[in-house]
Formats: structure tokens, sequence, C-alpha cells
């Protein structure tokens, strides 16, 4: 499933998926997310990036949209290797509280219908 709109707020990056189901990602734990080489070790998936080395007020200053299937954010410690698939993205908006969703229920429904 894309997303529909793709928005840079002040408190996260603002995601409106079909129905207009809109979703906003915390910019801190949008980054902690990376899965780069440089982020992650790419034979055991241990986690490289530590929470303490995120600055509390990093922001996307900009991103592009990875053909039809991914975002890459460009960050304003200078990161700009992680792409985050829509699918990662829509997992963490129906598993994890910190991703805010208006109506996530309807949201899940999507996700089935899209046999994502």
């Amino acid at each position: 499933m894309e997303p529909k709109a793709v928005n840079r707020l002040s408190d996260g990056l603002e995601i409106i998926w079909q129905k207009d189901i809109s979703c906003l990602y915390p910019y801190k734990y949008l980054r902690l997310q990376c899965a780069c080489a440089n982020c992650v070790e790419e034979l055991t998936g241990r986690k490289l990036l530590k929470v303490a080395e995120v600055s509390e007020d990093i922001i996307v200053v900009d991103f592009l949209i990875v053909g039809k299937y991914a975002i890459q954010p460009l960050w304003s410690d200078g990161h700009e290797s992680g792409i985050y698939p829509y699918n990662s993205l829509l997992s963490y908006a129906i598993n994890d509280d910190a991703v805010i969703c208006v109506n996530k229920k309807e949201l899940v429904e999507e996700i089935k219908k899209s046999n994502i």
C-alpha cells in the first residue's frame, strides 16, 4: 500500500494512507528504526545505532520517494542511507504505540484487504 501523502510536521513525519488514515511517526522513533548497514549489522541484525547517539531534536529535513515501495529520509544529523519500505512503516503503525494513527482499526482492515 502506497501513501497518499507524506508531510514533515514539527513533531514527526505524517503519512496519510488510504481512506485518509493519518499516522504520525515521531522523528527520533523513526530514526532509531533505520535498518541500513550503518545502523544494523548486516549478518547478525544487531543494532549498531545507540539511542543516546540520536539527538532529541532530530528532524527529517527532506525525503525521497524510492520507487513505489519506500521513503528515504534525509536527516538533520546528516544520515541519508536508510530506506523505510512502506510495509515496514505500516507494521510500525499497527504494532507500535509510538506511532500515533487516526483510526488504527481501519488501517488494519485496509492492510488485510491489500494482502500485505
